[in-house]
Order: structure tokens, then sequence, then C-alpha cells
């Protein structure tokens, strides 16, 4: 009986391991991307692009989804080697240079040749997947007389107020500081005294500020050149437009990387590799609506061409900024708190 019971036994264990075998060889691989939340919401271009990537990869793309580029960029020095991310989306060039400094990031591998950026891009960790400039976009129908420059806008009595985001956890924040900091340098300080009277409130990231503008509780905000398209495609509407000043406007890129720690080091680099080519520029416009940085013809919307550029375009190299981001976050804690 004991030997037919150890027989039995072993048939069911055997059984047991190859369907465990079976299951294990239809699994498919995780992708585990750190992003921002507007990237991955319904309307974003996140679910877009995991439809079209894992039609080619047999993979499974997981987003965890953050407040902002800042925040993330928080996220992964806080979870150091241990992180779960294969590819952190959403850095900018304001914050690569830290990111690098960690030690997690590593080298993408991807042919950048099809690349079409107002700058020369050489980075050999961060690839870009979309550009824009940061502006104040406002309400035309509440606000007639705009400001029509920074030092207006800073030192007019009858300025309006403005929503703007937390520079610790946003990047769109992040860049007004930056903004602020190269064409004011010292007097930065300064500049931010003359703005806080206007600010109404400070949020964590772009979508909560975004929101509260369109709900009506500011006439202006704080977001991108490129931000008018979306209502002009979506609502039908010329209703909310940028402003470009003639101090220049600050430009972002945005970036994504592959972690030293990921388990799927091919899969990230596909991933990377997809995030620029053609299929998955042409989704960026009309669900991140910010500008691709590949050349896709006439699948940019028209409404784009029609978009207000600013003459004079500003933007820090990466040691730069992270030379000076300490000490002009502090200029805006200091200014903002008093």
């Amino acid at each position: 009986m004991r030997l037919r019971h150890l027989l039995l036994s072993t048939i069911l264990a055997s059984a047991g391991l190859l369907a465990a075998n079976a299951a294990g060889a239809d699994e498919k691989p995780v992708l585990t991307v750190y992003t921002y939340n507007s990237f991955t919401s319904e309307w974003g271009p996140g679910p877009v692009l995991e439809k079209a990537f894992e039609a080619q990869c047999q993979c499974d793309v997981s987003w965890v989804a953050l407040e902002d580029g800042a925040a993330l960029l928080a996220r992964l020095k806080l979870e150091g080697a241990n992180t779960k991310a294969d590819v952190v989306l959403g850095l900018d060039t304001n914050l690569t240079a830290e990111a690098k400094a960690t030690g997690l990031i590593a080298p993408h591998g991807a042919d950048l040749s099809g690349l079409a950026l107002p700058i020369d891009w050489r980075d050999a960790d961060f690839v870009p997947y979309d550009w824009g400039y940061f502006a104040f976009v406002y309400d035309s129908e509440k606000l007639k007389d705009p400001p029509q420059s920074l030092a207006e806008l800073i030192d007019g009595k009858d300025a309006p107020k403005i929503l703007i985001q937390d520079p610790r956890t946003s990047t769109p924040g992040l860049g007004l500081v930056m903004w602020l900091g190269e064409v004011y340098g010292e007097r930065a300080g300064d500049a931010w005294a003359g703005l806080k009277p206007k600010i109404l409130t400070v949020t964590k990231g772009w979508s909560e500020a975004y929101g509260l503008f369109t709900q009506g509780e500011a006439p202006m905000v704080l977001s991108y050149t490129t931000s008018p398209a979306y209502h002009q495609i979506v609502e039908k509407t010329d209703r909310y437009k940028a402003l470009v000043f003639p101090e220049g406007n600050y430009m972002q890129v945005e970036v994504a990387g592959r972690t030293t720690s990921s388990t799927h080091a091919d899969l990230a680099r596909s991933f990377l590799q997809f995030l620029i080519s053609a299929e998955a520029q042409k989704i960026i416009p009309t669900t991140n609506y910010m500008y691709p940085v590949r050349d896709i013809g006439a699948d940019l919307p028209q409404e784009f061409a029609a978009l207000s550029k600013p003459r004079k375009s500003l933007l820090l190299s990466a040691d730069d900024a992270a030379a000076h981001r300490d000490d002009w976050i502090r200029a805006w804690v200091e200014s903002i708190s008093q």
C-alpha cells in the first residue's frame, strides 16, 4: 500500500510540475514602466502605446503612474536598486543629470539617427520622446488683455491670478524655476517675490493645475504652447491661448530610460526603440499634445502648424540645470513662503 501511495504521489507531483511548466511557458514577461498620471490616463498616450507595443513584443506593459516627472525621480531614488521599474518615462533634461548620478540608469542602445529635434541629441542614457515650450495658457473669454511679457506678468499690479506647479514634484513647476532663473539670474528671488501675489495656488502636478484652470478657478495656468491644440482638436474651440514672451520661453524635452536593475533588459531596449519609431511618434501629438521627436509629415495635425512659437528658446544643459536646481528651488521656497 505504501508503494502504491508513493507511486501515486509521484505521478501527481509530476503532473503538477508539467502543468506549472506549461503555465510558465504561456506566461508573458511583464515590462514595468514608471511614468506620470496624465500619460496613462484614458486620453493620454499610454493606453494606445501599450496596445501597439504589446502587439509586437509578446509581453504585457504594466504602468506605475505617479503625480509628475519630479515625483518619478524621487520614487526611483527612494527605491534604489530594489526598484521594480524596467523603464522610467517622464523625466526631462532638468532632471537627467541627477537621475544618472544615482547609477540606476543603463545606456539605452537605441538608434537615434531618425530624430528631428530643435537641438542635437547625443545622450547615451536617455531617449527623447516629445518636446515643447512652457507657456502660460489663458482663457480668452475671461482675460481680454493678458500680459505680453514675463516682466509684465511679474511686475504688473493688475496681472491676473495664475495656477502653477511645485518644482519639487512637477517638471512644469521645475521648468518655471529654470525659466525665471535663466532670465533673471541672481535676481530670481525678486522675480518670485513679484510673482507671488498673482499665484492663486501651487499644485503637485500638471493635471491638477490644468483641471482647476478649465474649471474656471483662475484665468491663467502654467502649461505648454501646445496645450491650445487639444482644445482646438477635441473641443473645437479657440478659447484657450498660449503666451509667448519676448524674454523667451523655456523648452522641455521629455525622456525615457531603462534601469540597471531591470530583469527584462532586451525588452526595455525594444520599448525605447519603439518609443521613437514613426508608429509611436504619430500617437504623441494628439494624446500628449507635445511635438514629436521625429518628422511625421502630414500625420502632424494642421492645428500644430498654427500654434504660437517663441522667437527665443531657452534651455539649460543637463549639467547646468543640475548645478542651479537646488539654489533656484531654494529661492522659490523662500520667496513663496514669506
